[in-house]
């Protein structure tokens, strides 16, 4: 494959059928498998070389793969175990019903960032919210948008697929992408709780009978305490940690110390779990988590196939001539590249993948910092994600019991929370360091 380029218009049309394809219902991984083949085949490559073009890109996912994995033992032993959910009644009963919109967007950050999916802390969370909205009159456009916000707010500083994705692409520590995603992370989780705020009067309200069926998924008898329930979540953090720590303070013993992910969020879930007395669920916890990563770790594969068309095409090269001849800083081209990513795969990790993979190196040709393209790629994944041809649109509203209409309606209003996440890394990280 060595010296083969594919045309622009070649990428293009094969990101415009894996699209097309996906907004058809077709599993995303063989939609995004066939959009790089026949993408390939339009630009110019031969039977082989695509072949040579999908197996070089795959390869290139193969290290996030691999730590997605890891990270399944950690969600695993979260989900399964109650101690998601025990975190996340304990953050809205502390905050009480006058501060509800604020304890539900938290809550969410709060479980997204300790290593839960997005759409699962969402539903994790979803039954509280009902049972509140009802009693406090709060609006359901409200709620998820608390829920969404939170998550999104959450999702860029978690060891979460996209973090690792992010991370690798410019390969940095998993730790440091996620420390430098928290300052737009704050930022997000401020407006995602002034938005819902000033919605919460606004459309549909919750029903009686919809706050009491989401209830009775939430038995808290079965929950551990809250004590128990943080360890997993803090093992993680504090050894990620090390390493950021120990260069932010000079003590060049912890600086040197790079334990990775890969090793850090297994042990982590399995200390959480034996702290919790259930180390006699080790298979079942492991099992479980395996089951939720499978389905994220084939789009992550089929995301790395795209990304292999787009890299081997001058599509990066035609897009960075075209912001010279804008005039416009070299910068935006990684919250752009995320933005745009995510928004044709309807999905933050995807988006990350491929922008990564397609873009990061024309990113740091123009001068951007490693740190800096991984924290402005990520945020701008988070802009427009939640798009119907995904699955987390479909997930979050069968939560709330929305219809599509009103799931619809969100959109723009979470697309101002990534937004927002998305400025604040651009100027912080793009401009100011």
């Amino acid at each position: 494959m060595e010296g083969l380029i594919i045309g622009w218009y070649g990428a293009l049309a094969g990101l415009a059928i894996a699209i097309i394809l996906i907004l058809r219902k077709l599993n995303p991984v063989y939609a995004l498998f066939l959009g790089a083949i026949v993408g390939a085949l339009i630009g110019g490559a031969n039977l082989e070389q695509t072949v040579s073009v999908l197996v070089s890109g795959t390869q290139s996912v193969m290290g996030t793969v691999l730590r997605v994995l890891a990270a399944g033992v950690l969600a695993g032993v979260m989900m399964e175990s109650g101690a998601a959910e025990a975190i996340a009644q304990a953050i809205v009963k502390k905050f009480g019903g006058s501060k509800a919109i604020l304890a539900l967007a938290l809550a969410t950050m709060v479980i997204t960032a300790m290593g839960v999916f997005i759409p699962v802390a969402v539903l994790i969370v979803a039954p509280i919210a009902l049972s509140v909205g009802n009693k406090m009159g709060i609006s359901k456009v409200a709620l998820l948008l608390a829920l969404s916000g939170g998550g999104k707010a959450g999702n860029i500083i978690s060891p979460n697929p996209n973090t690792i994705a992010a991370a690798r692409g410019f390969d940095l520590d998993l730790s440091h992408v996620m420390l430098a995603g928290l300052i737009p992370a704050v930022c997000g989780l401020i407006v995602t709780v002034i938005l819902a705020s000033l919605l919460k009067k606004k459309g549909i309200m919750v029903t009686t009978e919809e706050a009491a069926n989401g209830t009775d998924t939430a038995n808290t008898a079965t929950y551990p305490p809250l004590s128990r329930a943080i360890v997993a979540p803090l093992v993680a953090i504090v050894l990620l940690m090390i390493n950021p720590i120990g260069s932010i303070s000079g003590i060049e013993a912890l600086a040197r110390l790079k334990v990775d992910a890969l090793y850090i969020l297994p042990l982590a879930g399995i200390i959480g779990m034996l702290a919790m007395g259930q180390g006699n669920k080790v298979l079942q916890y492991t099992s479980s988590g395996l089951s939720k990563m499978t389905a994220t770790v084939l789009i992550l594969i089929g995301a790395g196939g795209i990304a292999g068309l787009i890299s081997a095409s001058d599509l990066s090269n035609q897009v960075v001539h075209l912001i010279e001849l804008s005039g416009i800083s070299g910068t935006f081209l990684a919250p752009i590249s995320g933005i745009l990513m995510a928004a044709a795969t309807a999905s933050t990790s995807t988006g990350v993948i491929v922008a990564t993979g397609s873009f990061g190196q024309a990113i740091l040709d123009m001068g951007t910092a490693p740190l800096a393209a991984a924290v402005m790629v990520h945020t701008g994944a988070t802009v427009i994600d939640s798009l119907p041809q995904g699955t987390y649109f479909h997930v979050t509203a069968d939560s709330m019991k929305m219809t599509i209409k009103q799931r619809m309606g969100l959109i723009p209003y979470e697309a101002v929370v990534g937004g927002t996440m998305t400025i604040v890394a651009t100027l912080v990280y793009g401009f100011l360091f």
